[in-house]
């Protein structure tokens, strides 16, 4: 995951670039389509729309130029990103035991689903300009604990079973950016930080490059129909304007829309309201659920609800097929979940690199995912805990 971008196999991927003329177009605070302000100089970044809706545009600083190579690379590396926050939500969720913390295992179930959902918006603003997605590869599987593709290494995120510290690492990953804080397309401190500089490096790019960027070949695009699990939408992405919209979608559910606990649902698609994933992760470590009216620099005042912290498997923290002898039962368990897993990627590689209803199958893998990685919950390995899923590369022919 840390590995160094040139040895990767799409480098045409991986290069990025900088200074468009964006802002929101805002209606009592909602945004809608996204316009560009030709009153200002290419050099100034205009700010998005962080304040409220009578707030003067901002100028940021300017970003080093990035080159279309560049932002295909930056792409993928939010690809790599949104799928690395999955298995540590679904090792938290899988410990869980049957008929216990009904709240916290609908949250993370939830955003499990959204997440998958980014993953694939990702590849389409991707396939959109030209690049190819990279997912059935071993340089895209993270290994664990590790820190996010290209942020500033601030935390460490783990597999681990469900208690307090792993709610904290979620927290940490869905962390909002604070009103006006700067792009950063690397070393970056917070996702929606690192999907501003890929939303003024898309504008820039389009308004800059002779018939635009979005030459991309519309069969490799998700439709919606293509997937549907939690809330949002899966946005076929053919123009800027689409590409804005499904990284807005992206980012206001993982950090809630300008500065509140709202997610990007309603706002975007005029879906019920539903807290953005930063506010679901908080009302389970705070063991309360927010009120519509509650602001996003406080704690929950609504409602007490159940979470039992000791109801959790006890896996041990980021287990790895190396663990076991060859050949014995939890080796061979932890093998055959790591197949299904990459027989799942792999029919998402294929999916999203021409093949849409290859996602089909991503549906039982699931399942299949699910019961394996329970096997592994509650069998016994050393010192009162037990195994668990460890989410590794198997190579072709192995699976």
């Amino acid at each position: 995951m840390n590995a160094e971008r040139e040895t990767h196999p799409h480098a045409e991927n991986l290069a990025l670039s900088g200074t468009p003329l964006l802002k929101r177009a805002r209606d009592g605070g909602k945004r809608h389509m996204l316009t560009y302000d030709v009153g200002v100089a290419d050099a100034d970044v205009v700010a998005f729309a962080d304040a409220g809706p009578d707030a003067a545009p901002v100028t940021l600083p300017q970003l080093e130029p990035m080159s279309l190579e560049a932002l295909r690379g930056h792409l993928q590396t939010a690809i790599e990103i949104e799928h690395a926050t999955i298995p540590t939500y679904l090792c938290a969720l899988y410990s869980i035991k049957d008929g216990t913390n009904t709240f916290a295992a609908q949250a993370i179930q939830g955003v499990v689903m959204e997440e998958m959902l980014h993953m694939l918006l990702a590849c389409n603003i991707l396939n959109a300009i030209g690049g190819r997605p990279v997912i059935d590869h071993p340089e895209f599987i993270p290994e664990y604990p590790t820190y996010l593709p290209h942020s500033a290494d601030l935390f460490l995120v783990p597999l681990q079973k469900f208690d307090k510290d792993t709610i904290q690492v979620f927290l940490d990953i869905e962390k909002p950016a604070k009103r006006l804080s700067p792009p950063q397309p690397d070393h970056w401190d917070t996702i929606g930080q690192f999907y501003k500089s890929l939303k003024i490096a898309l504008v820039h790019l389009d308004r800059t490059t002779p018939g635009g960027i979005f030459n991309g070949d519309p069969e490799r695009q998700m439709q919606p129909h293509h997937y549907y699990g939690g809330g949002g939408k899966l946005v076929a992405v053919h123009c800027l304007h689409d590409a804005i919209l499904a990284i807005d979608e992206i980012v206001g559910q993982g950090e809630g829309v300008n500065g509140t606990i709202i997610d990007s649902d309603s706002t975007l698609f005029g879906e019920d309201v539903e807290y953005a994933h930063y506010f679901r992760f908080n009302e389970i470590m705070c063991e309360h659920r927010y009120l519509p009216t509650d602001k996003a620099n406080e704690p929950p005042n609504g409602p007490p609800v159940e979470v039992d912290w000791e109801a959790a498997w006890n896996m041990q923290p980021n287990p790895k097929m190396a663990n076991y002898p060859p050949g014995s039962e939890l080796h061979e368990k932890t093998l055959a979940f790591n197949r299904t897993y990459m027989t799942l990627l792999h029919s998402i590689h294929d999916a999203v690199n021409g093949n849409p209803p290859e996602l089909m199958k991503a549906v039982p893998l699931m399942y299949d995912l699910k019961y394996k990685a329970l096997e592994l919950m509650v069998t016994p390995w050393q010192g009162g805990m037990t195994a668990g899923p460890s989410f590794e590369y198997v190579p072709p022919e192995r699976r």
